[in-house]
């Protein structure tokens, strides 16, 4: 089954966390990932709004988690934190 990286993020300073996108795409698709909506439009239904929102595919749950723990996504995290709200979840898919 395939696994799904969620994340909805207030960026709070657009420089740093601009660096961290750059790093956190090269990681992510390292570890065979592939983004399927980044910064796109939504709509709001419930809960706490984000205005960035992005999910990446990945081909499995341990994969996903695997990603999130190298090196590389680790390096990525450090110019996110501070430089923005998120949250982030993997789930795993039905596929």
């Amino acid at each position: 089954m395939g696994a799904l990286w969620i994340a909805h993020v207030t960026v709070t300073d657009e420089k740093a966390y601009a660096k961290y996108a750059a790093l956190a795409g090269s990681a992510i698709a390292k570890n065979g990932g592939e983004f399927i909506a980044r910064a796109a439009r939504y709509v709001q239904l419930e809960g706490k709004e984000r205005p960035r929102n992005v999910v990446a595919r990945f081909p499995d749950l341990d994969t996903a988690v695997a990603c999130y723990h190298s090196d590389e996504y680790q390096e990525a995290l450090q110019y996110a934190q501070g430089a923005s709200e998120r949250e982030l979840l993997v789930v795993e898919t039905n596929e």
